[in-house]
């Protein structure tokens, strides 16, 4: 299997953090991941196509939110919850802490 790559937490960029966040689909893969310690892609696919799911984990990943680890065969995803926090005080918190829409 191919390593997956996660930028160092000096590598966040705020921009790319707010980017992801942005989509409703990733907003809801954060907020369940936050409120587990891990989930694999099946958990939180929602039902969409393996290739959407790929994109939305991709650009997570890219961003810095979601950590993503082989376990034999399955990819397990976690929020990378005290990595945000030290590079953004307060910001998961906040993000995290809003109102969803109705």
């Amino acid at each position: 299997m191919r390593a997956i790559k996660h930028p160092d937490t000096s590598e966040f960029i705020l921009e790319r953090m707010l980017y992801a966040l942005s989509d409703p689909v990733r907003l809801e893969i954060v907020r369940h991941l936050a409120a587990v310690p891990t989930a694999s892609c099946g958990e939180l696919d929602g039902g969409r196509p393996k290739s959407s799911v790929s994109h939305h984990f991709r650009v997570l990943r890219e961003s810095g939110l979601v950590l993503t680890e082989y376990v034999g065969t399955t990819h397990m995803n976690r929020l990378r919850q005290a990595d945000l926090e030290s590079r953004f005080p307060g910001l998961i918190g906040a993000i995290l802490g809003q109102r969803q829409r109705p």
